[in-house]
Order: structure tokens, then C-alpha cells, then sequence
């Protein structure tokens, strides 16, 4: 009976930590070291394509104040040190030393301060999780950090995109999953004929 116990008290002290994703860490995790598969069933976010990133030709999905509220994917992380975790997830992302607030964290029972931390917070008290991280970078356009494109200046980028960063750009939008429609979205289908990959739902 001791042991039992012991090993119960062990298994409930070990931190499920939950990665939250929506764009390429579900194809492309990298420095991710994860304990499951993604999952559909995450929690609702208000997503949109809004972020021209220096360092990569995608017209990045990020979260977007005033976007409709859209699914997002789950998975476990294999470590239960927030630290390590929210590290592994700063370093995929190419996240800056000086800015730690680009790495979103809350835990199921703790305070929050924003919309975005109050749904997920909600998301786990439900799922039985302790601690969920995600990336908190904000919409960029122009080299203007926060700055949303419009509509219609998402589209013009991705029209003027040329040879392989236009293939990469493409790439990235497809491989979104497709239960992922945004209102960017939807136009680049109509005017790029961009549509989701088969099997991405």
C-alpha cells in the first residue's frame, strides 16, 4: 500500500505542460521534445496571417487582437520543467533573449490578465493540465512590430512574391490545417487558389 502510494503521489506531482500550436511547429516542431502527437480540440484563438517576419518569406499566422476566434492544435511536452519547456519553445522560434513576453505561459489556477490567457487557462482547467505555453509573438508589417496588414496588403505581399520565397510562402499557408480558416485565409484561396493540403484537418 505504501509504494502505491508513493508512486501515486509521484505521478501527481510530475507537471503536464501543454504546447499550444496553430502554425509550422505542428509540421515542424525542431527543438520541441514532445510526449505526444498534435491534437485537434485546442483552444479557441483569435489567429490571423499578420506577421512578415525578417528572417523567412511566410506571411506568418499569429495571434491578432479583433480575429475571429479560430481551432488550434495541443501536445505534451515530454518535460515537466516549465523552464526547460518554455526555453525549448524560445529557442524553435528564434525568440530574442530580451523579449521572454513573446513566450506565452499561464497555468490552470493562475491569475490572468489578457483574453488570450483567461481562454486558455479555461482550456486547461478542462483538459486536466497544469501549465500551457505557446508562442506570443505579435502581427509585423512593414518591419513595424504589432502593426496588422490590412486584407487587401496581405494579399498584394503575397501576389509580389517571387520564385522560391512565393514556393515557401505557399508552403506554409497549405500546410496550416485546414479547420484553420481565417478571413485572410479564405481570400487567399479565392485569389491565390492557396488551399489547404489534403489531410491537414
Amino acid at each position: 500500500m505504501r509504494g502505491r502510494w508513493r508512486k501515486t503521489a509521484l505521478i501527481d506531482s510530475i507537471m503536464k505542460i501543454i504546447c499550444i500550436a496553430w502554425g509550422s511547429l505542428i509540421w515542424r516542431p525542431g527543438q520541441l521534445v514532445l510526449a505526444s502527437d498534435w491534437h485537434a480540440g485546442g483552444p479557441l484563438l483569435p489567429l490571423e496571417f499578420a506577421r512578415d517576419s525578417d528572417d523567412s518569406d511566410e506571411l506568418a499566422l499569429v495571434l491578432c487582437n479583433g480575429a475571429a476566434p479560430v481551432p488550434t492544435y495541443w501536445a505534451r511536452m515530454a518535460t515537466d520543467d516549465l523552464d526547460v519547456a518554455k526555453a525549448q519553445l524560445q529557442q524553435r522560434e528564434k525568440i530574442a533573449a530580451d523579449r521572454p513576453e513573446w513566450v506565452g505561459c499561464i497555468g490552470a489556477a493562475q491569475d490572468r490578465h489578457d483574453a488570450v490567457s483567461d481562454t486558455i487557462g479555461n482550456w486547461l482547467a478542462a483538459h486536466d493540465a497544469d501549465c500551457a505555453i505557446w508562442t506570443a509573438i505579435p502581427p509585423k508589417f512593414h518591419h513595424q512590430n504589432g502593426r496588422v496588414p490590412t486584407e487587401a496588403e496581405a494579399i498584394a505581399f503575397l501576389t509580389s512574391l517571387r520564385g522560391e520565397a512565393r514556393v515557401t510562402a505557399e508552403d506554409y499557408i497549405r500546410r496550416v490545417p485546414a479547420d484553420i480558416m481565417t478571413a485572410y485565409r479564405v481570400r487567399f484561396g479565392e485569389l491565390l487558389h492557396w488551399t489547404p493540403l489534403p489531410c491537414t484537418a
